[in-house]
């Protein structure tokens, strides 16, 4: 009960840290630069642009990026897992909310500085939504949908979606802004990638003589499977087992600690796996 509550309260700290960190992201690097963020929130904020520039109508930034989310939402709770998209909905609210409360802050007037110092930021508030088993909104929803049914990471896909919005800012207001932009994208994608390995493969190969002990902790910390195979070492002469799984990269680190505690002697070889075709164990989304 206690670790259950632990969990809830870990997860709401989390999905309320990155709306925090979106909504200052959104008043201080991106307004400094007039940058256009990925996702929703660029498209909500092209969109406050245009009704201010050609309609002379300064729409709340929440309202129009509350409108975007609807159908994402739709799709979490249908496919993704209900809890998922609650604490999603609580990030959605608090940095819609939050971006229209905080002050507008110029730390820096320098748009490279911000492009990239934002991309940065963007990807921490992100990825304090993943590790909450949540997410940002918008795409995110539909990165996750695709990755949970292809499992291959699907951020890259995402890049690619938001460069078209980002052309279409660029026709409008300028490709400064927009060509910016992209790096503020590419910057956040790529910290994205490097934070959370979730959906990234490892494989290991590990030589050892506790073969048994080495498959119960693989399926105890994972719930992956396991194959041994018998060899034999040419300069030591003895006979050993090799098992070989392949697990989610963000299980490999406590993995690897858990066989070394096991079996000292065991040798390890760790393989970034590029595609895998066939039965693979996908933890579910709540």
């Amino acid at each position: 009960m206690g670790n259950a509550i632990f969990s809830q309260v870990r997860r709401l700290f989390l999905v309320s840290l990155g709306g925090f960190l979106m909504a200052v992201n959104i008043n201080t690097f991106v307004s400094s630069a007039n940058l256009f963020p990925g996702g929703f929130s660029g498209v909500a904020l092209l969109i406050q642009e245009i009704f201010q520039a050609y309609f002379g109508v300064k729409l709340p930034y929440s309202i129009v990026v509350y409108a975007f989310n609807v159908v994402p939402v739709i799709i979490g709770l249908r496919f993704i897992g209900k809890k998922f998209t609650l604490y999603s909905v609580v990030m959605i609210f608090i940095s819609g909310l939050l971006t229209d409360i905080i002050p507008r802050y110029s730390l820096t007037n320098d748009m490279l500085l911000c492009s990239v110092f934002g991309g940065l930021l963007n990807a921490v508030a992100v990825a304090c939504c993943l590790f909450a088993d949540s997410s940002s909104g918008g795409t995110d929803f539909i990165a996750i949908f695709i990755s949970e049914r292809t499992g291959k990471s699907a951020w890259n896909y995402i890049f690619a979606f938001n460069c078209a919005v980002l052309a279409v800012a660029g026709i409008l207001f300028g490709w400064d802004k927009a060509l910016y932009s992209i790096i503020f994208q590419f910057t956040s994608t790529q910290a994205i990638n490097f934070l959370y390995k979730r959906y990234a493969k490892t494989t290991l190969l590990i030589v050892t003589d506790k073969s048994d002990e080495i498959y119960a902790v693989i399926k105890r910390l994972t719930n992956h499977g396991a194959t041994v195979f018998e060899g034999k070492g040419e300069y030591s002469g003895k006979t050993h087992k090799l098992v070989y799984t392949v697990v989610s990269s963000d299980e490999s680190g406590k993995l690897e600690r858990e066989i070394r505690a096991t079996d000292g002697n065991a040798f390890i070889n760790v393989l970034a796996s590029k595609e895998i075709v066939g039965r693979f164990f996908k933890r579910a989304n709540d």
